[in-house]
């Protein structure tokens, strides 16, 4: 089962985050995530930064993430 620092990590190895916190159950988690590379992006521009980053994961391992 995912847990959500393993999210935490995975998208910490891919995106420099000021501020970043997971919380979950194991299938369904919520994200809150503060990059400077999300500035001046629109919200759908940096959810996809977020899906690339996390790439495969997110059909295999992750049914859910909020942002």
């Amino acid at each position: 089962m995912t847990t959500p620092q393993e999210i935490e990590n995975w998208i910490k190895a891919g995106l420099p985050c000021d501020y970043i916190h997971v919380d979950g159950d194991g299938q369904h988690f919520e994200a809150i995530i503060v990059s400077p590379e999300f500035t001046g992006k629109m919200r759908i521009a940096q959810h996809q930064l977020v899906y690339k980053v996390l790439g495969d994961k997110m059909d295999a391992q992750i049914h859910a993430l909020s942002m």
